[in-house]
């Protein structure tokens, strides 16, 4: 099973970043991905409907890749996910890619 954990980013210009480790048999692997632009607007600053709903309009597209670990994947649904709360959004994020 894959692990993820968010924090804030140590990468100018992000707010976030999400960690996947993966146990292979003793060999673990580990991906980083930063995503979120700092100073700009999300749904869990903002709780604004509309505006979340152009954001997800617009960036639909970055799910064509299929790859759980993008940061397209992890703003559409963590910073613009169905809660304004981020906790409430990572917690549904790892159900949905079942996550640990």
């Amino acid at each position: 099973m894959v692990k993820m954990v968010v924090k804030k980013s140590d990468k100018p210009g992000k707010k976030l970043m999400a960690i996947f480790t993966k146990d292979n048999g003793g060999k673990r692997s580990s991906k980083t991905t930063h995503f979120g632009a700092s100073g700009m607007d999300d749904y869990t600053l903002t709780k604004d409907k509309e505006q979340r709903k152009r954001y997800r309009d617009r960036h639909k597209k970055d799910l064509k890749t299929g790859d759980y670990t993008r940061a397209g994947y992890l703003s559409y649904y963590i910073l613009w996910g169905d809660s304004t709360s981020r906790k409430e959004n990572i917690a549904s994020y790892k159900r949905r890619f079942n996550l640990s």
